[in-house]
């Protein structure tokens, strides 16, 4: 039977053990399900089921479950609010610390400390310290649920800290080594506790050459940390290279999700992550960037007609006019893409700067001539006028690449004035090579006039 089937199926069994109110049959079916599974399966249910599921199912159950399910669901915040206080505080609780902190800034202030009123004075504290981070720093990462120990502890001492540890941290491959002041001294592998004789000191056997992560660290930076050691999991300290917490890769994977998804957004200047169906909503979250490329598209509109007596001389012109603004616009596009890729994964800004500018205009140069020729070929053939097809081949070259230098350019100048480079979407760049293209073309062909003259 086919995987998705047989899920589909055994949801069919869960909703109906919800509707037959069998308790036991609906705990084990539904605790028999991958953790991914019983999120996939909560989130289906009618408000009305999800209140009969909080009987069936204790504050940590449901924890489990939470941990893996999305913070950024729009319906996060109903989940919450339908609970009953007391239970949503416990199950937030329950949860590992950083999924705590991700879900409760999901919510309003008033929320938040409601919650955490109602929990014991660990909990929350635990949390709070973790709520105060900036966002997208590795402090708002990291959880606290780790493992530490000593230099100057054996190995047999070491595996006891690690299973009294090991039911509430997140991850245990790692465990780090700490000084007296909590300061971080290295690292040691769950492998070499293992393969290592219990007597065998942990100061002769850990890892001092640690890498780790500040605490105000972009959350990009700390990806690409991951990215580059394919490390599972990394240590948080602050200034004084106190340990603070760790980062797991989990989290990891969730920040570049997020980080591909707001690029993309801002190449097609639309959130591509919009969730809403009513096409008020849509629209309102559109229209703001298509009204802006609307004025810009006026430009260019006004611009034609400042040459409105090129082209009633020469009609034939406008026959190239979106030819020549369309090729220019989507190499403009695949530059921008390219110079956005490269920002996000050179750490050299002012080499990257030249060097990506520099090649993007060659780029340019070199497809607009090829491209440029190949225009001229057609033109001169289909029309017999060489003139003619000499003046859209060089329009197209030159449209080009200044499109490629624009779509380089811009997202190179907002990284350096601390703007997102993706916010220079696509459609801006389409519609700004749309006026450098009509630009370029009609002055060109001004040169040329009296060879195609009606």
């Amino acid at each position: 039977m086919d995987e998705n089937q047989e899920l589909i199926e055994r949801f069919e069994q869960l909703t109906q053990a919800l509707k037959e109110m069998d308790i036991q049959k609906f705990r084990d079916e539904f605790l028999d399900l991958h953790i991914y599974e019983q999120g996939q399966f909560y989130q289906s249910l009618e408000a009305s089921d999800r209140h009969i599921v909080y009987t069936y199912l204790s504050p940590k159950e449901l924890a489990d479950m939470f941990d893996v399910i999305e913070e950024d669901d729009e319906h996060m915040v109903d989940y919450l609010t339908e609970m009953r206080p007391s239970y949503a505080a416990e199950m937030l609780a329950q949860m590992y610390t950083d999924n705590a902190v991700d879900l409760l800034n999901t919510l309003d202030k008033k929320q938040t400390a409601k919650y955490l009123s109602l929990m014991t004075t660990d909990a929350a504290s635990e949390i709070k310290e973790l709520l105060h981070y900036e966002d997208e720093t590795a402090g708002s990462l990291m959880t606290t649920e780790f493992v530490s120990i000593v230099a100057n502890q054996t190995v047999r001492s070491a595996m006891y800290v690690l299973k009294n540890a090991a039911d509430v941290a997140e991850t245990i491959y790692y465990i780090y080594v700490v000084d007296t002041d909590g300061k971080l001294v290295g690292v040691i592998s769950l492998r070499d506790l293992i393969i290592n004789d219990d007597d065998t000191m942990i100061a002769d056997i850990l890892n001092e050459r640690v890498m780790s992560v500040h605490v105000g660290d972009d959350q990009e930076d700390v990806a690409q940390t991951f990215r580059d050691y394919d490390f599972l999991a990394l240590p948080v300290t602050d200034y004084d290279d106190h340990l603070l917490g760790i980062v797991t890769v989990d989290d990891i994977i969730d920040v570049i999700d997020d980080e591909a998804a707001s690029d993309y957004s801002g190449l097609a200047g639309v959130n591509v992550e919009e969730v809403s169906e009513n096409p008020i909503k849509a629209s309102s979250r559109r229209l703001p960037w298509l009204i802006t490329l609307l004025f810009l598209g006026m430009a260019t509109a006004s611009l034609i007609s400042h040459y409105e007596e090129l082209v009633s001389e020469a009609s034939i012109l406008a026959v190239f006019i979106s030819l020549i603004t369309g090729t220019a616009g989507n190499a403009g596009t695949q530059s921008l893409a390219v110079a956005v890729r490269r920002l996000a994964i050179n750490d050299d800004k002012e080499k990257s700067f030249l060097k990506t500018v520099t090649g993007e205009v060659l780029t340019g140069l070199f497809t607009g001539a090829i491209t440029g020729l190949t225009i001229f070929a057609i033109v001169a053939v289909w029309k017999q006028n060489p003139i003619l097809g000499f003046v859209i081949g060089m329009a197209m070259m030159c449209a080009i690449t200044v499109a490629n230098l624009a779509g380089s350019l811009i997202p190179m100048l907002m990284d350096k004035l601390g703007f997102d480079p993706a916010v220079a979407s696509g459609p801006f760049i389409t519609t700004l090579s749309d006026l450098t293209s009509v630009l370029i073309y009609f002055n060109i062909a001004s040169l040329f006039m009296s060879y195609f003259m009606q």
